[in-house]
């Protein structure tokens, strides 16, 4: 893999600061390459927990820099960018959700990762989209649920599980905004191809797909799938590790409802964060997380919670 002398230069500082770089499969690919560890939010919360270096840099999203803080308090963790922030964890106000959550008082709730620390602090479960499934079939059935804050994953688990749960109304602008006419287009003219989709698309992209799963899963399917092409419904940062693993392959992102020249769908948010950005917070370690520390306990519990279904 030939580097960049920019690139060059940060494995280098990383060595001399004791640092370690996670980064997300959304990130751009220069960041991936000269990461220690690229993987979904499930993974980077192991890695983050499990991680032994002073500092931590996190390419990827605010929340997730906060996850990697809750779970090692004790390292000096750093974002690129603190405006890389989340669709998703947005649309979850903190006042709002505290008097929704109000509503239900005998109900679990189960946060879904891509919510703010504080949010966190007032569940009883996190989840990612790995574990998703195992964590709600491991609550008593008597046991109401209340979900938050991803409405289609959580209609996801519905049909997935059958338990009734109360949804909080929130999406991910990424995953909303495939267009089902442009996949009836493109499967038209790719019949033999794999549709795969994330659990944060629209129930009317999942009702079509091959395969539903975490961004993990999803290149794992198409690392060992026999098939040759496939149809990816989820961030377009991901393209970029399958093709590492499998090069022969051909990946089509799922189009976008809007018609514009790129046809896949991006986050402006994980975007934000470029290679640049990443050698001047560690160089000036700038731009570090710091967290309520009785938020950063609360929240530590249904984390942990959650590292226990991995």
């Amino acid at each position: 893999m030939d580097l960049s002398p920019l690139q060059s230069q940060l494995i280098n500082l990383k060595a001399q600061k004791n640092a370690m770089i996670l980064a997300h499969y959304y990130q751009r690919p220069e960041i991936q390459q000269i990461a220690d560890y690229v993987g979904d939010s499930l993974e980077l919360s192991r890695k983050a927990s499990e991680s032994n270096a002073e500092i931590l840099v996190f390419c990827g999203v605010h929340f997730m820099a906060e996850t990697a803080k809750i779970l090692n308090p004790a390292c000096k963790v750093l974002i690129p960018d603190l405006e890389a922030g989340c669709s998703l964890a947005d649309s979850c106000s903190l006042t709002e959700f505290i008097s929704w959550k109000r509503k239900y008082p005998e109900h679990a709730l189960v946060s879904y990762i891509n919510c703010s620390a504080e949010i966190k602090a007032l569940s009883d479960y996190i989840c990612t989209s790995s574990n998703a499934l195992k964590i709600i079939n491991s609550i008593p059935r008597d046991k109401k649920i209340i979900f938050a804050p991803d409405r289609n994953l959580g209609e996801y688990l519905i049909k997935e599980t059958g338990r009734e749960m109360v949804l909080w109304e929130g999406a991910c602008v990424v995953h909303e905004a495939f267009s089902v006419q442009k996949l009836i287009e493109l499967v038209r003219s790719y019949p033999s191809a794999k549709i795969l989709a994330h659990p944060e698309s629209k129930s009317e992209i999942l009702k079509i797909a091959h395969f539903i799963g975490s961004t993990t899963a999803l290149i794992n399917y198409v690392v060992e799938s026999p098939a040759d092409t496939f149809l990816i419904g989820t961030e377009a940062g991901i393209l970029h590790q399958i093709k590492e693993f499998s090069p022969d392959k051909h990946l089509i992102p799922i189009p976008t409802e809007e018609d514009n020249t790129c046809a896949c769908s991006e986050c402006a948010f994980m975007k934000v964060n470029t290679i640049q950005k990443v050698m001047d917070c560690l160089q000036s370690e700038s731009n570090e997380i710091i967290l309520d520390p009785m938020i950063q306990s609360l929240a530590l519990i249904p984390i942990r919670k959650m590292l226990q279904f991995s």
